[in-house]
């Protein structure tokens, strides 16, 4: 196997696991949530420690991949997160103590805001070696994480205690995570006079990078107000069972990742914009399907849009923060933490205004942001033909 397709095989490894650990908690909120007996401003309130932890993180997580290497940060942080985890399940199902849960949840979101960095990082590093797009296809992979988890989910909810399923899936992911960073492409050592901290300031000052982080922001809440309340909306808003809300989840991720999957050859052809435009559109339509419906029937068919329209604005404004190799790790961090800002944080704002117009409804927020995700599309994105 050639350097090139180890390093592949390696990002693909990275972001499997990631998704995979992802999912695997997500699949126990509502388990937490009656466990711990918490209303939705609670669970939101304790997704937002995840979000502290996620942010507080990653303006220092293109730094960190500087200094040390994609492969060394990713294993690190995955240790972090599955050990996070753990302890997050042990605090919620033994001790039953809601503040555990958020301190070690902050935990989490550190490991992971900054492993997403690190990972994005050599993706977008095996990508330019490749001279294709390839992020669309990374981020199907960490979807495909998500469905594996979320599928795991459906199968062991009732039927394992949830800590004995969260230190089950954690002690493989990390294994697996390990062994494929290995295959990571060679640290480059930074230049004479390199200073990471003066390139993230940089960054920082960057209009189009800038502009560029809050198209991506507007897409990150797409996704995060999926992964963290489309279960709790479904049941709440339309009286499903806690399996079939959790099903509703794995629709959104499968579609998710089947738009991933074919959406490098579309990139490649008809360029970033289009692509990203159309995107923004599908996301607004099936949120809007999603919360008005009337029917679950209906409403299924908004989250399978609302998927296909969510999953390419993160990738795809990470490939474009990449472009420049030499800063690629200052900008991906500034993008991924002004989108991770959404991600991890527009959530818990969700379960506020969920306890006001209930959780359904709440999502129209949502929708409205992609009407200003698709403005900044034409602004910031370039078509490449490959």
């Amino acid at each position: 196997m050639t350097p090139l397709r180890r390093a592949q095989a390696g990002s693909v490894v990275a972001f499997a696991t990631n998704g995979l650990l992802s999912a695997t908690f997500i699949s126990r909120i509502p388990a937490l949530r009656e466990g711990l007996g918490l209303n939705n401003s609670a669970v939101g309130l304790m997704l937002l420690a995840m979000g502290i932890g996620s942010v507080a993180a990653l303006p220092l997580a293109g730094g960190l991949v500087m200094r040390w290497g994609a492969a060394r940060v990713v294993r690190r942080c995955a240790a972090l997160c599955a050990a996070a985890l753990c302890l997050v399940a042990v605090s919620g199902s033994w001790l039953g103590q809601a503040w555990l849960v958020a301190l070690f949840l902050v935990a989490y979101g550190v490991g992971y805001g900054i492993w997403d960095v690190a990972m994005n990082v050599e993706g977008a590093a095996v990508e330019r070696l490749g001279g294709k797009t390839l992020m669309p296809q990374l981020h199907a992979m960490w979807s495909v994480g998500t469905v594996l988890g979320g599928l795991l989910g459906i199968a062991l909810v009732g039927t394992l205690p949830t800590v004995w399923h969260v230190a089950g899936v954690a002690a493989v992911a990390l294994a697996v995570c390990w062994w494929g960073t290995a295959g990571f492409l060679p640290a480059e050592p930074p230049p004479e006079g390199h200073s990471p901290r003066r390139e993230l300031l940089a960054a920082w000052r960057s209009p189009h990078t800038l502009l560029l982080g809050l198209m991506v922001l507007a897409f990150a809440a797409a996704e995060g107000s999926a992964n963290d309340w489309v279960s709790l909306a479904m049941i709440d808003g339309y009286d499903v069972s806690h399996r079939v809300g959790v099903a509703c989840y794995a629709a959104f991720v499968f579609c998710m990742s089947l738009a991933r999957f074919a959406g490098a050859k579309v990139i490649d052809r008809v360029g970033r914009q289009p692509v990203l435009i159309t995107s923004a559109a599908l996301a607004g339509a099936g949120i809007v399907l999603t919360v008005l419906a009337g029917s679950f029937g209906l409403a299924l068919v908004g989250i399978v849009l609302w998927g296909f329209g969510a999953a390419l604005g993160f990738p795809l404004g990470i490939s474009i923060a990449a472009d420049d190799e030499t800063r690629a790790a200052a900008r991906v961090s500034v993008v991924s933490t002004l989108a991770y800002g959404a991600f991890l944080g527009f959530p818990p704002i969700l379960g506020a205004v969920g306890d006001q117009i209930g959780t359904l409804r709440a999502l129209l927020v949502v929708a409205v942001l992609m009407v200003p995700a698709a403005a900044l599309a034409a602004t910031v994105a370039r078509r490449r033909a490959v």
